[in-house]
């Protein structure tokens, strides 16, 4: 009689997310992410981080102070726990560093004691991160040659604090408090009773690299009115010391041009992460909300089809840049090249496009003027007569493009190569952000998008700026009964941002 062996536990990571950019996670994180079965994640760390994780993971929140809905430090051990022992991979992602004041050692040594693999991934600590994004460089060869890293708020439980308030007075650096802005009163005081000058220059810093980051300068002697009068709540981080008094009064990370300007991207997710991408190191605060669902079409016969007789067209048109990557993924899916192009011209309606032929290592040989339908139709008449002529498009679209082509003689042919399915749902998120005016721009990419947002949002989109990408996007918008605030000269992710900067120039 032969025993099942037990299922061998599955790796614990003990992640740190970093301070909030989302760009400045590591590597070896992202991997973890990606890895995991579970993620639990604090609501310190960036919620952007969790895209990194795998469509099927379970993705858990372990609460907010604020709601009183936050779990406890036996809760989250005990489920890191019980998930790893049934072999299932394990990452708790926690803002900043796990070894810097994340209650990390008591995790370590449940895990130690289970026998259940780990691993530490470290990540970037608020209280260093302030150096980079604040320009406050917390060693200078000037009276800063240490740094110390404070808790502001030790355990209740404790019978005696640990902290050496007169050595920490005399600490010969920078001091650099955690969790401080309700003890504020306390270790302010405390220091400046054993001897530290209530001049000595404080800055205080919430949501350190951030795009809702904020500073404010004070000294110790008034740093706890300060916190009081100005509402302070947490995170922020306290930096005390000579050093505070070296920094610009506008950091390269504020002085950006779209800093504190909140953006809402709603659209298709491809051009979202472009565009996101772009705002984000432009200093916008950027949320989305997916408009549209790319997918699928419906049947792939027709475009089978029409791959298989690629070498009887004289052009391929594409009027978006899924189409390009839909159409040459079936082709690839298939067992199939560029090579089967051949002789084959292409058309692209619009710069955006033809810069996603270029992926493939393709050069449009016609982009028209203005980009739409009817300019690429008139660019393409010249061509048509006897020509035959493969569009490949969206499952819902105009026909202006085939009926115009029809009309000049041209043999025309076209495929179904995705689908775009509106989202049902509203974002929580954007909704309340809407209903408070706490939304600057909406970016709008299409027809699709605008028809998707005055559904989901109705006249909260009044509350914000519209940006078109197109005319024929802000056609769409005013039918729906919404005046665009700008409109992109280039129909391109660039140039929709672009208008969004002229716009604050003027």
């Amino acid at each position: 009689m032969t025993s099942t062996p037990s299922t061998p536990p599955a790796t614990v990571y003990l992640v740190g997310a970093g301070p909030g950019d989302p760009g400045l996670i590591t590597l070896r994180a992202a991997d973890c992410l990606r890895q995991a079965d579970l993620v639990l994640y604090d609501y310190l760390a960036n919620p952007v981080l969790i895209d990194h994780a795998s469509p099927s993971a379970e993705l858990v929140c372990l609460g907010r102070p604020s709601t009183g809905r936050l779990l406890s430090q036996d809760q989250i051990i005990a489920r890191m726990l019980d998930a790893a022992r049934s072999g299932r991979t394990v990452v708790h992602l926690k803002g900043g560093d796990p070894s810097v004041f994340a209650r990390g050692a008591g995790e370590i040594e449940a895990l130690r004691a289970a026998g259940i693999p780990f691993e530490i991934v470290p990540g970037i600590t608020a209280g260093l991160a302030v150096a980079a994004y604040c320009e406050i460089p917390i060693t200078h060869h000037d009276g800063a040659s240490a740094v110390a890293l404070i808790t502001g708020q030790e355990r209740p439980d404790k019978a005696a604090s640990s902290l050496d308030y007169h050595a920490l007075a005399a600490f010969p650096g920078t001091l650099i408090f955690y969790m401080g802005v309700t003890k504020a009163a306390n270790w302010s005081r405390a220091l400046i009773e054993n001897g530290r000058s209530p001049e000595t220059p404080v800055a205080v810093v919430r949501w350190c690299t951030r795009p809702q980051q904020q500073i404010v300068r004070c000294t110790l002697g008034t740093v706890a009115e300060v916190v009081e009068k100005r509402g302070v709540r947490p995170p922020a981080v306290f930096v005390i010391g000579k050093v505070v008094d070296l920094a610009p009064a506008l950091s390269w990370f504020v002085a950006r041009p779209l800093f504190g300007t909140r953006v809402l991207l709603a659209g298709s997710p491809g051009m979202s992460e472009k565009l996101g991408a772009a705002l984000t190191d432009l200093g916008a605060d950027v949320i989305r909300q997916p408009a549209i669902r790319i997918t699928d079409p419906p049947d792939w016969a027709p475009v089978d089809a029409a791959l298989d007789r690629l070498d009887q067209y004289d052009w391929l048109v594409f009027s978006s840049g899924n189409g390009v990557d839909y159409l040459f993924r079936r082709l690839f899916d298939r067992g199939g090249d560029i090579r089967q192009l051949g002789h084959v011209k292409l058309a692209a309606v619009g710069p955006g496009t033809a810069e996603r032929l270029t992926r493939y290592h393709l050069r449009a040989d016609l982009v028209p003027e203005h980009f739409h339908a009817e300019s690429l139709a008139q660019a393409l008449a010249p061509e048509a007569k006897g020509r035959r002529f493969l569009l490949a498009r969206a499952g819902r679209g105009r026909q202006v493009l085939a009926d115009e082509l029809d009309n000049c003689g041209a043999h025309v042919d076209q495929v179904v190569v995705y689908d775009s399915i509106d989202v049902e749902d509203p974002n929580p998120e954007v909704a309340a952000a809407l209903s408070s005016g706490r939304i600057d721009w909406i970016m709008v990419t299409s027809s699709a998008t605008a028809a998707s947002l005055a559904r989901l949002y109705g006249d909260a989109l009044r509350s914000a700026r519209l940006a078109s990408i197109s005319p024929l996007t802000s056609t769409a918008l005013r039918d729906l009964g919404y005046e665009p605030a700008a409109e992109a000269s280039s129909h391109t992710a660039t140039g929709l941002i672009d208008a969004i900067l002229n716009a604050r120039r003027e």
